[in-house]
C-alpha cells in the first residue's frame, strides 16, 4: 500500500478540476442510480446507496439532483439501464490499472477504454489478470496538523477503522468498506478534516514509476477518468515525481 497517499494526492487534485467541469456529478448520479436500482431506494437500508449519498453531499450535489437519481433507480421516473463492468490491463512501466464502469452501451465502453490504454503506453488485459492485487478498502488521508495520532486512533479505531499509520505529512485510516461509513461520521463529529477519503481499491504491492513512465501514466489516468463509461480507477503505481 505504499505511495497510495501520493497517488491519492494526484487523484484528488484531478478530482477538483473534475468537479468544475461538472464530471464528478455525473459519475455520482449514475452510481446512485445503479445503487437504488439493486437494493432500493431507502438510504437507511441500503448501505451502498447510502455511501453514495454521503459522497455526494461531501461534493455538493443538490438534494434534488439526488432524490432524481434514486427515484429513477427504483423505477419512479424514467432512466437508463446501467451496467456494472470492470476491466484490467497494465499501463506504462508495468503498473496494474484496475477500472470500474457503469455503461449502457458495452461495445462504446471497451472500444474507448482500450483505445485510451493503447494511445499512453498500456495495454487492456483479460479479466483477472490484475484483480487479484487489489483490494477493496474505505482509504482516509488527514494531515498531521489536523490531529494527534493519539487522539485520531481514539476516534477511529472506536468506529471500526483496520489501522492508522504515517505516510509523509499526512496519516492515513484504513477501514473494511462496510465500516467507511463509521469511520467518516467519527471523523466528520469529531471535526477533523480529510485531505482525501475514498472507497478505493487498495494494492498489494507497488511499481514505482517515475520520469516518461510516471507522466504517461497519470495521462492515462486523467484519461481513462474522463471516459463517459469510466467510474473510477485504480493502480499499484507509485508515483515517485508527483510535481510533473
Amino acid at each position: 500500500m505504499a505511495g497510495h497517499s501520493k497517488w491519492a494526492n494526484i487523484k484528488h487534485r484531478k478530482g477538483a478540476a473534475d468537479a468544475r467541469r461538472g464530471k464528478i456529478f455525473t459519475k455520482l448520479i449514475k452510481e446512485i442510480t445503479v445503487a437504488a436500482r439493486m437494493g432500493g431506494g431507502d438510504i437507511n437500508s441500503n448501505p451502498r446507496l447510502r455511501t453514495v449519498v454521503m459522497e455526494a453531499k461531501n461534493e455538493n450535489m443538490p438534494k434534488d439532483n439526488i432524490e432524481r437519481a434514486i427515484k429513477k433507480g427504483t423505477g419512479e421516473l424514467d432512466g437508463v439501464n446501467y451496467e456494472e463492468i470492470t476491466y484490467e490491463g497494465y499501463g506504462p512501466g508495468g503498473a496494474a490499472v484496475y477500472v470500474e464502469s457503469l455503461t449502457d452501451n458495452r461495445n462504446r465502453a471497451v472500444a474507448d477504454i482500450r483505445h485510451v490504454f493503447s494511445k499512453y503506453g498500456g495495454n487492456l488485459g483479460e479479466n483477472g489478470c490484475v484483480a487479484w492485487i487489489f483490494t477493496p478498502k474505505g482509504y482516509f488521508a488527514i494531515e498531521k496538523s489536523a490531529a494527534t495520532e493519539e487522539k485520531l486512533m481514539e476516534i477511529v479505531l472506536d468506529a471500526g477503522a483496520e489501522d492508522v499509520r504515517e505516510d509523509g505529512n499526512v496519516f492515513e485510516i484504513i477501514t473494511a468498506p462496510e465500516d467507511y461509513i463509521a469511520v467518516q461520521e467519527a471523523l466528520d463529529a469529531a471535526k477533523i478534516v480529510c485531505q482525501s477519503r475514498e472507497l478505493t481499491q487498495l494494492p498489494e504491492n507497488t511499481v514505482e514509476l517515475s520520469g516518461k513512465n510516471a507522466e504517461q501514466m497519470i495521462r492515462l489516468i486523467e484519461m481513462l477518468d474522463d471516459c463517459d463509461d469510466v467510474q473510477r480507477t485504480f493502480t499499484n503505481a507509485d508515483i515517485i515525481d508527483t510535481d510533473i
